[in-house]
């Protein structure tokens, strides 16, 4: 099983100033809470295409952490996760988010394996 990370930083509007070097801006709580309700449509679709496991959206508890939303799903294999992201419906509502004011997002995807794994339940079994 492969798990697909994507971290999402809200990309600057012309709403938003700098907030100097090697800072960003901070996103107010609307504009997460409009992107959250348009990933869930994303996540909807997508969670209905072949190889897909589970998906959970992390919100940042502080508004000083770059990445406001973390989002790890689980697939059955890179091929599947490539195929769901590929489709064409998927991509549209994808760009609109990009593309909205309100939902203006930079995402940073990528894949990873798991390299190290732990769990209470592990735990009480040794």
């Amino acid at each position: 099983m492969r798990a697909a990370v994507m971290g999402w930083s809200v990309a600057r509007t012309s709403a938003q100033s700098g907030t100097g070097r090697g800072q960003w801006p901070r996103p107010s709580a609307e504009h997460l809470d409009a992107f959250i309700a348009q990933w869930e449509q994303r996540a909807a679709l997508v969670s209905t295409r072949p190889g897909f496991v589970d998906s959970r959206l992390h919100r940042a508890r502080s508004s000083d952490t770059r990445f406001q939303l973390v989002n790890v799903s689980h697939w059955e294999s890179r091929e599947a996760w490539e195929a769901a992201t590929a489709d064409p419906e998927f991509r549209a509502r994808t760009r609109a988010a990009q593309d909205d004011p309100q939902t203006r997002i930079t995402s940073s995807p990528g894949l990873y394996d798991v390299a190290v794994e732990f769990s209470a339940a592990a735990a009480e079994q040794s």
